[in-house]
């Protein structure tokens, strides 16, 4: 087992994706974590699975991390600085303000509570999604507020980066405005999309691409937990689909007047800010995304393939950096796309042309 950077137990409440992640990490590094839900169905998932622990009385908490839904996370938060108030609290919840003023509402000390949130996840939810690798390169928000401990604090970084994260610091109000952008607009628009896709004809959805599968992925999240973040964040979530809005008129109008003089070049300016767009988002390693050659492997559709792939890259000795699979049920092959670092290319190609893989392009 490594050391770890935490000393003594972490607590974690709620036997979720997030809970059941954090415990499976944590877990790794030999620390004591006890798990804890409020269906004992869950808890024992994530108990079997290797999360953690069952509570014990004697249980002297040094962290405690509340991984429940939104709507409740304040007041589970308040009940646990009052059951263990020597203990640093956190919060995993995907809004940060609103919590906040429901706990100073309470008047209660909040000194060692420090807000935060992971920016990772999965369309799919519950103990038997968890992974231990979920955190591992993600950005993880620390937002702490004015009386927030510096010890308390550490205690939240020091847990991201045990989880494999990358801490970044922000107030709660410039959290939600955040993630109003890159996050809550993102699922409403997948889920209109993905809307439309209810009364088309069968023979029109069948011809699905990637592109479609990668635009809708995560409208199969849980509108129920997303119902309390939007009402948590409507404001700034109104704000961004508002401008979303200006630029959606424009590019209808132009469709609808195509033979008009500057139509088409109103269509080429908004894919070409989409392309500057994407040129912003962070890449693997946290900086602006990295240019990888792309190489595409078929394969065929059997089990064992794609680990035979992945091991025989790995016997290369070739890093892959990002990596997209696309197959769909009625095709007899699949098509892997490996991105690699440029250099690494020619190697790459020549070894597994040599090794019988078949290639794409």
């Amino acid at each position: 087992m490594n050391e770890s950077r935490l000393t003594g137990t972490v607590r974690i409440i709620g036997a979720g994706l997030l809970g059941t992640s954090i415990g499976l990490a944590l877990a790794k590094h030999n620390v004591d974590v006890v798990i804890e839900d409020s269906s004992p169905a869950n808890q024992s998932l994530a108990i079997d699975y290797g999360a953690g622990r069952r509570p014990a009385s004697n249980d002297t908490p040094s962290l405690i991390v509340v991984c429940v839904p939104p709507d409740v996370t304040a007041n589970v938060i308040l009940a646990e600085l009052a059951s263990f108030p020597e203990a640093t609290v956190t919060d995993v919840a995907s809004v940060k303000f609103e919590i906040l003023q429901q706990l100073e509402r309470s008047g209660e000390n909040l000194t060692n509570y420090v807000g935060s949130h992971p920016m990772a996840g999965r369309e799919r939810g519950g103990a038997i999604a968890g992974r231990a690798d979920l955190f591992v390169g993600r950005p993880w928000v620390i937002a702490a507020h004015a009386n927030s401990e510096r010890t308390s604090i550490s205690k939240v970084e020091a847990l991201a980066l045990e989880l494999g994260a990358a801490p970044m610091a922000t107030t709660p109000a410039e959290h939600d405005r955040a993630v109003a952008l890159v996050s809550h607009v993102p699922q409403l628009v997948s889920s209109l999309l993905a809307a439309r896709l209810v009364g088309a004809a069968p023979e029109d959805v069948a011809l699905a691409g990637q592109g479609l599968r990668d635009t809708t992925r995560i409208a199969a999240s849980d509108p129920k937990l997303w119902l309390q973040i939007l009402d948590s964040n409507a404001q700034e979530v109104s704000d961004v689909l508002k401008a979303f809005a200006l630029d959606l008129d424009q590019v209808i109008d132009a469709l609808d007047h195509i033979d008009q003089s500057g139509s088409l070049a109103k269509l080429g300016r908004a894919l070409e800010a989409g392309n500057r767009g994407v040129e912003r988002i962070p890449g693997k390693h946290g900086s602006k995304a990295t240019a990888y050659s792309q190489v595409i492997v078929m394969i065929a559709d059997k089990p064992g393939e794609l680990g035979r792939l992945f091991n025989e890259v790995g016997e290369i000795g070739v890093n892959i950096e990002e990596l997209k699979l696309e197959h769909s049920p009625s095709s007899l092959i699949g098509l892997v796309e490996l991105f690699v670092l440029p250099q690494a290319e020619s190697q790459l190609v020549d070894e597994l042309v040599a090794r019988g893989w078949r290639l794409a392009g």
